[in-house]
C-alpha cells in the first residue's frame, strides 16, 4: 500500500512556508502523493468544525507545491465538480498536469453544503446525473482536438483545447462519496475511490466491494481500479484507528491494506488543533513534523 501525506490546508498551519517544507520533505522520505481538499466557505451560524473556517483553494496549493517537487504525486481529494464547468476544470488541470511534468491525481465529488452550492450559482438538484456528463465532458476536453459536447447540462462547442495533459489518455480520475449510487458511478466510470473524512476505517472493504461489483456489471476490470483512504488523523491520544504514537499509527496501517486500499494518505487538517484558524501554529507543525518522519514509507 502506497503512502501520501496530506499539504497544510487547513487554518493558521497553512501557510506558505509549511507548504513547500511538508512538500519537499515528504518527497525526499519517500512519500508517494501530496493531497489537498477544497471548502468554499463557512456558513455565519452553522454547527460545522472550526477545520473548515479556513481553507485554502485545493488546486491552487498543488500548483505551489508542484514547483518545490519533482516526483510526488499531487492529489485533489476532492474538488466539487458542480462549482465549475467541465471545459474550467479540465484547463486548470490541464495546466497542473503540464506545469508538475505528469503528477496530477483528479479526485472529484459532487459536493454537499447546499450554501456552497448558492455561492457558486450551482444547481443542487440532479447532482448523479451531472456528475457522470461532467465526466464524460472533462475527458473530451482532455482528449484530441477538435472537442465538441453536446449534454443534458453542458455544452462545449466545437473547439480547439489546448494543452493537452501530459497523462494520456487522461489523468486519473477518483470519486468520492459513499451513498450506493455513488459508489456504483465510481465503479462504472473512475479510475479509482478516496474515502471521505468521516469514513468509519473498520469498515472499507463494504465500499470497496461495491465498486468493484460496479466495475465488474460495466465490463471492466475491478483489479485495475484503485482505492485512496484519507487517513484523519485526530488525537495524540489513543482513540481508534489512526491515533496516538506514529508507531500505533502505523501498527493500523496493514488493517486497511487488508481491506482493499492501494494507498493511504495521512491527513491533519481536520484534526482541530491543528486545522483550525486559531491553532498554533508551531505546535501544529511540530505534530505534523512528528508524524510525517514517524511514518515514512520504509519500502
Amino acid at each position: 500500500m502506497d503512502i501520501g501525506f496530506a499539504l497544510p490546508v487547513s487554518g493558521s498551519w497553512a501557510t506558505p512556508d509549511n507548504v513547500v517544507e511538508i512538500a519537499e520533505t515528504a518527497e525526499k522520505l519517500g512519500y508517494s502523493t501530496l493531497w489537498t481538499y477544497q471548502r468554499l466557505l463557512y456558513p455565519e451560524g452553522t454547527k460545522l468544525s472550526s477545520v473548515y473556517e479556513s481553507v485554502l483553494d485545493p488546486v491552487t496549493v498543488l500548483g505551489f507545491a508542484a514547483a518545490v517537487t519533482t516526483r510526488i504525486r499531487l492529489g485533489t481529494a476532492i474538488v466539487n465538480l458542480p462549482f465549475q464547468s467541465p471545459a474550467v476544470l479540465g484547463k486548470q488541470f490541464a495546466t497542473l498536469d503540464v506545469l508538475s511534468k505528469g503528477r496530477l491525481e483528479a479526485g472529484l465529488g459532487l459536493g454537499w453544503a447546499q450554501e456552497e452550492f448558492t455561492a457558486a450559482d450551482a444547481e443542487y438538484t440532479r447532482r448523479g446525473a451531472r456528475g457522470d456528463e461532467f465526466i464524460a465532458a472533462i475527458r473530451a476536453v482532455w482528449g484530441p482536438d477538435p472537442v465538441e459536447f453536446d449534454g443534458d447540462f453542458y455544452t462545449i462547442p466545437r473547439s480547439k483545447i489546448l494543452p493537452k495533459p501530459v497523462q494520456q489518455p487522461h489523468p486519473p480520475i477518483f470519486l468520492g462519496g459513499i451513498a450506493k449510487p455513488a459508489l456504483d458511478r465510481t465503479g462504472r466510470v473512475a479510475d479509482g475511490w478516496i474515502s471521505s473524512s468521516g469514513a468509519d476505517l473498520s469498515t472499507l472493504a463494504d465500499p470497496i466491494e461495491r465498486v468493484k461489483s460496479a466495475a465488474r456489471a460495466a465490463g471492466r476490470d475491478p483489479d485495475a481500479l484503485r482505492f485512496v483512504c484519507r487517513g484523519v488523523i485526530r488525537d495524540t491520544n489513543r482513540n481508534g484507528p489512526l491515533t496516538g504514537t506514529p508507531e500505533q499509527i502505523r501498527a493500523d496501517l496493514p488493517d486497511l491494506a487488508a481491506q482493499g486500499m492501494t494507498e493511504t494518505f495521512l491527513d491533519l487538517n481536520f484534526d482541530p488543533t491543528i486545522g483550525n484558524p486559531r491553532a498554533d501554529p508551531a505546535e501544529s507543525m511540530r505534530r505534523a513534523r512528528e508524524i510525517l518522519e514517524g511514518l515514512a514509507p520504509t519500502g
